[in-house]
């Protein structure tokens, strides 16, 4: 199995990873406020941690991706305005996510750091919707917050027209959408009907004919890679009843960088789930491992309380919460990471650098993040509450997961504690 290249801790709320990957730093993390009775007091005590977080790992003003969490739609223009003039021209691609956080706070906050200093690191802010990192030869391009134009028209022209708009905000950058290699869909009403149907089939329905034609990651497969390739996804249930979708693509002409769809031996695969989960089934990978060299980036797809294609522990979201975490324990495993072609880049659960935690019920928070913390330890966390696309799945986890061959010391963060980084924060 390969060694873990993290270093990672969290302290009331505040969590972070900082990942030393191919001389760059890459740093994840996951905050809710402390203090503060209105958005905008929460929004900047949460702002003004994380941003001493991301700059005593070395990271200062390179935060290119954030997800916004909050209790309702009526909230995101307001919380927008306050992002935006927190971060001026240094603005991250920012998804607002209407999920309550668990923690009953107004918003939490999630944010990738890439670090400068060490490899050369280039970032180009086209937008708040669209952000490129380069370094290594490689451009990640975060699209973040797509929704439907004139949204309303129901889930399948929606999903389409967000789906094309995606496709768009790539194209005007040069990045083919086959070139995706994880995707978030996130959908008001996700279980609740649409006329004679299901939000979360008709959403599926849209996915498989807007993928119909796309030749997903054909240049970056292991020789002999063959079946239906998908990106990495979640699709997940939000307050209100609209559509929102994020995406990352991978741009390289690196022949030694390659994407792996990766399955897990304990489920069916999603795509070929049986016609009573959805006439069109979710076209999705459980995982998109990137491999290059002696190094692994592993993007987990939302994973849930299912073996086989059937539901399990229906009821308890303690047992829900450690089937998931055990399906992804299996997921990234070494064992299976051979069995995808990359021998010596399995990892465990200690490998995972981030995860989100949706919760269908609010009352199930206390013993789904028990059975978290029992499992994880510090890996920073956002627990918000969502819908899960199975009336009887209460809970649904994502993540992303790294490893390497060789034994190296894990990276460090010179310096502070994270107590005394959230003292920085007061006084910046």
């Amino acid at each position: 199995m390969a060694t873990q290249t993290i270093s990672k801790a969290s302290h009331q709320g505040i969590g972070y990873s900082v990942v030393e990957l191919n001389d760059t730093r890459h740093v994840f993390a996951a905050g809710v406020p402390r203090r503060g009775t209105t958005l905008r007091e929460q929004a900047d005590d949460a702002l003004r941690t994380i941003e001493a977080v991301i700059q005593e790992a070395g990271a200062r003003n390179s935060i290119v991706h954030q997800a916004v969490f909050v209790p309702d739609v009526a909230v995101i223009d307001e919380c927008r305005q306050i992002i935006r003039d927190f971060y001026g021209s240094e603005l991250p691609a920012t998804s607002y996510i209407p999920q309550p956080p668990c923690d009953g706070k107004l918003l939490a906050i999630e944010a990738l750091g890439v670090g400068r200093g060490m490899g050369e690191v280039q970032i180009e802010r086209v937008s708040e919707q669209l952000v490129i990192t380069r370094h290594n030869d490689i451009a990640w391009v975060h699209c973040a917050q797509v929704v439907p134009q004139g949204q309303g028209a129901g889930v399948y022209d929606d999903a389409i027209n967000a789906f094309e708009q995606i496709r768009a905000l790539f194209g005007s950058v040069n990045v083919r959408f086959e070139q995706v290699i994880r995707t978030w869909l996130y959908l008001g009403g996700i279980v609740a009907d649409e006329g004679p149907t299901q939000r979360y089939k008709e959403l599926n329905r849209a996915r498989t004919d807007f993928y119909r034609e796309i030749p997903f990651l054909t240049d970056r497969l292991l020789p002999g890679c063959q079946g239906q390739i998908f990106p990495a996804s979640t699709g997940i249930g939000t307050e209100g009843r609209g559509i929102m979708m994020s995406a990352i693509a991978l741009v390289t002409k690196r022949q030694d960088i390659h994407a792996v769809p990766l399955e897990n031996p304990r489920q069916t695969p999603a795509f070929d789930y049986a016609d009573c989960y959805s006439p069109a089934s979710p076209k999705f990978s459980r995982a998109m491992a990137l491999s290059c060299g002696n190094y692994a980036t592993i993007f987990i797809s939302g994973t849930a309380s299912i073996t086989d294609s059937e539901t399990r522990h229906e009821g308890d979201a303690a047992a829900q919460t450690h089937e998931t975490l055990t399906n992804i324990e299996a997921l990234i495993s070494e064992e299976n990471l051979d069995r995808h072609g990359l021998p010596g880049l399995g990892t465990s659960l200690d490998g995972l650098a981030l995860v989100r935690v949706y919760i269908k019920r609010a009352e199930d928070y206390q013993r789904t993040r028990a059975a978290c913390e029992q499992r994880l330890g510090e890996v920073p966390t956002i627990y918000a509450v969502g819908d899960v696309c199975r009336p009887d799945l209460l809970v649904e986890i994502e993540g992303i997961a790294f490893s390497r061959k060789e034994t190296t010391p894990l990276s460090e963060i010179d310096g502070a504690t994270l107590e005394q980084l959230a003292w920085k924060s007061t006084v910046a």
